[in-house]
Protein backbone atom coordinates (compact mmCIF):
# COMPACT_ATOMS: atom_id res chain seq x y z
CA UNK A 1 0.00 0.00 0.00
CA UNK A 2 1.47 3.46 -1.24
CA UNK A 3 1.57 6.04 2.14
CA UNK A 4 -0.84 8.23 0.95
CA UNK A 5 -3.58 5.39 0.58
CA UNK A 6 -2.57 3.98 4.27
CA UNK A 7 -3.12 7.29 5.38
CA UNK A 8 -6.45 7.32 4.43
CA UNK A 9 -7.23 4.18 5.98
CA UNK A 10 -6.29 5.13 9.35
CA UNK A 11 -8.99 8.06 8.72
CA UNK A 12 -11.63 5.61 7.64
CA UNK A 13 -10.83 2.53 10.40
CA UNK A 14 -11.31 1.67 13.82
CA UNK A 15 -8.63 2.50 16.42
CA UNK A 16 -7.06 -1.03 17.25
CA UNK A 17 -5.62 -1.06 13.81
CA UNK A 18 -4.84 2.67 12.98
CA UNK A 19 -1.75 1.54 15.48
CA UNK A 20 -0.95 -0.89 12.86
CA UNK A 21 -1.46 1.15 10.31
CA UNK A 22 0.75 3.97 11.52
CA UNK A 23 3.16 1.32 11.87
CA UNK A 24 3.06 0.51 7.97
CA UNK A 25 3.44 3.70 7.17
CA UNK A 26 6.61 4.67 9.21
CA UNK A 27 8.12 1.64 7.88
CA UNK A 28 7.53 2.35 4.48
CA UNK A 29 8.76 6.32 5.14
CA UNK A 30 11.83 4.89 6.81
CA UNK A 31 12.22 2.38 3.71
CA UNK A 32 11.94 4.62 1.06
CA UNK A 33 14.54 7.32 3.36
CA UNK A 34 17.21 4.57 3.76
CA UNK A 35 16.62 3.32 -0.22
CA UNK A 36 17.15 7.90 -0.92
CA UNK A 37 20.08 7.92 1.14
CA UNK A 38 21.93 4.34 -0.01
CA UNK A 39 20.87 5.90 -3.40
CA UNK A 40 22.93 9.18 -3.00
CA UNK A 41 25.99 7.54 -1.12
CA UNK A 42 26.03 5.44 -4.26
CA UNK A 43 26.20 7.98 -6.60
CA UNK A 44 28.72 9.77 -4.24
CA UNK A 45 31.29 6.54 -4.41
CA UNK A 46 30.65 6.43 -8.38
CA UNK A 47 30.92 10.25 -8.68
CA UNK A 48 34.98 9.77 -6.92
CA UNK A 49 35.28 6.53 -9.25
CA UNK A 50 34.56 8.26 -12.28
CA UNK A 51 36.97 11.16 -11.38
CA UNK A 52 39.79 9.50 -10.39
CA UNK A 53 39.44 7.42 -13.64
CA UNK A 54 39.09 10.62 -15.43
CA UNK A 55 42.43 11.70 -14.08
CA UNK A 56 44.33 8.48 -14.67
CA UNK A 57 43.08 8.17 -18.05
CA UNK A 58 44.08 11.98 -18.97
CA UNK A 59 47.58 11.31 -17.25
CA UNK A 60 48.09 7.63 -18.99
CA UNK A 61 47.03 8.40 -22.29
CA UNK A 62 48.42 6.29 -24.98
CA UNK A 63 48.81 7.93 -28.50
CA UNK A 64 48.23 5.85 -31.61
CA UNK A 65 49.56 5.45 -35.27
CA UNK A 66 47.86 7.94 -37.34
CA UNK A 67 44.38 7.24 -39.01
CA UNK A 68 44.85 3.67 -37.11
CA UNK A 69 44.42 1.52 -34.19
CA UNK A 70 47.82 0.52 -33.84
CA UNK A 71 49.91 2.11 -30.41
CA UNK A 72 52.66 3.56 -30.39
CA UNK A 73 55.65 2.89 -28.53
CA UNK A 74 56.19 3.45 -24.86
CA UNK A 75 52.25 2.78 -23.30
CA UNK A 76 53.15 0.03 -21.24
CA UNK A 77 53.71 1.74 -17.91
CA UNK A 78 50.71 3.81 -18.47
CA UNK A 79 48.43 0.97 -19.78
CA UNK A 80 49.78 -1.05 -16.24
CA UNK A 81 49.03 2.65 -14.17
CA UNK A 82 44.90 2.37 -15.80
CA UNK A 83 45.02 -0.84 -14.70
CA UNK A 84 45.67 -0.20 -11.60
CA UNK A 85 43.43 2.45 -11.50
CA UNK A 86 40.74 0.09 -12.47
CA UNK A 87 41.42 -2.25 -10.32
CA UNK A 88 41.35 -0.31 -7.59
CA UNK A 89 38.27 1.30 -8.54
CA UNK A 90 36.62 -2.44 -8.69
CA UNK A 91 37.50 -2.69 -5.08
CA UNK A 92 36.12 0.63 -3.74
CA UNK A 93 32.47 0.08 -5.60
CA UNK A 94 32.48 -3.36 -4.24
CA UNK A 95 33.65 -1.66 -0.70
CA UNK A 96 30.44 0.26 -0.95
CA UNK A 97 28.10 -2.47 -1.29
CA UNK A 98 27.76 -1.78 -5.30
CA UNK A 99 27.71 -4.35 -8.03
CA UNK A 100 26.79 -5.24 -11.52
CA UNK A 101 28.40 -2.54 -12.98
CA UNK A 102 30.88 -1.94 -16.00
CA UNK A 103 34.21 -0.08 -17.20
CA UNK A 104 33.82 1.87 -20.03
CA UNK A 105 36.23 2.73 -22.51
CA UNK A 106 35.41 5.26 -25.02
CA UNK A 107 37.76 6.13 -27.79
CA UNK A 108 37.36 9.81 -29.42
CA UNK A 109 38.81 11.14 -32.39
CA UNK A 110 39.44 14.63 -33.57
CA UNK A 111 36.33 16.90 -36.28
CA UNK A 112 38.86 16.06 -39.22
CA UNK A 113 37.96 13.48 -41.95
CA UNK A 114 34.81 11.88 -42.23
CA UNK A 115 32.46 11.34 -39.21
CA UNK A 116 31.63 7.56 -40.09
CA UNK A 117 34.89 6.75 -39.88
CA UNK A 118 36.11 8.25 -37.39
CA UNK A 119 34.13 6.56 -35.50
CA UNK A 120 34.63 3.25 -36.62
CA UNK A 121 38.49 3.85 -35.75
CA UNK A 122 37.39 5.45 -32.03
CA UNK A 123 35.79 2.45 -31.96
CA UNK A 124 38.82 -0.14 -32.92
CA UNK A 125 41.10 2.03 -30.80
CA UNK A 126 38.97 1.70 -27.68
CA UNK A 127 38.48 -2.03 -28.59
CA UNK A 128 42.39 -2.21 -28.85
CA UNK A 129 42.79 -0.14 -24.92
CA UNK A 130 40.59 -2.73 -23.67
CA UNK A 131 42.32 -5.63 -24.85
CA UNK A 132 45.36 -4.29 -23.01
CA UNK A 133 43.64 -4.11 -19.70
CA UNK A 134 42.52 -6.93 -20.10
CA UNK A 135 45.78 -8.65 -20.91
CA UNK A 136 47.17 -6.94 -17.59
CA UNK A 137 44.34 -7.96 -15.16
CA UNK A 138 41.06 -6.37 -15.68
CA UNK A 139 38.83 -9.08 -15.94
CA UNK A 140 37.04 -9.30 -19.72
CA UNK A 141 33.54 -9.22 -17.99
CA UNK A 142 34.37 -5.91 -16.25
CA UNK A 143 35.24 -3.90 -19.09
CA UNK A 144 33.76 -2.37 -22.73
CA UNK A 145 34.29 -0.51 -25.43
CA UNK A 146 32.79 2.48 -27.39
CA UNK A 147 33.20 4.67 -30.09
CA UNK A 148 32.23 8.23 -29.81
CA UNK A 149 33.88 9.34 -32.80
CA UNK A 150 34.12 13.18 -32.46
CA UNK A 151 30.63 13.58 -31.15
CA UNK A 152 31.68 14.89 -27.34
CA UNK A 153 35.09 17.06 -28.01
CA UNK A 154 36.78 18.20 -25.02
CA UNK A 155 37.98 21.34 -27.12
CA UNK A 156 35.55 23.34 -29.49
CA UNK A 157 36.61 24.41 -32.26
CA UNK A 158 39.72 21.84 -32.36
CA UNK A 159 40.93 24.12 -35.25
CA UNK A 160 44.83 23.94 -34.44
CA UNK A 161 46.75 20.88 -33.46
CA UNK A 162 47.11 21.38 -30.50
CA UNK A 163 43.29 21.01 -29.84
CA UNK A 164 42.70 18.44 -32.64
CA UNK A 165 45.23 16.29 -30.48
CA UNK A 166 43.06 16.84 -26.68
CA UNK A 167 40.18 15.30 -28.75
CA UNK A 168 41.66 12.48 -29.95
CA UNK A 169 41.80 10.35 -26.26
CA UNK A 170 39.95 7.69 -24.97
CA UNK A 171 38.07 8.14 -21.63
CA UNK A 172 37.37 5.38 -18.66
CA UNK A 173 34.12 5.43 -17.00
CA UNK A 174 32.19 3.49 -14.50
CA UNK A 175 28.55 2.59 -15.66
CA UNK A 176 25.81 1.04 -13.33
Amino acid sequence: MKPILLVAAVVLTGASSRAQILDQVKKTATEQGTKAAKGTANQAIVDKVNKKLLDEGHKNQCAFKTDSDQLEPGCNQKLKNLTSALIDAKKALAAGGLSGFKFVVSGHTDSTGDAQHNKELSQKRADVIVKELVARGVAAGDIEAVGMGSERPLVKPDNTAAKRAKNRRYEIQVKI
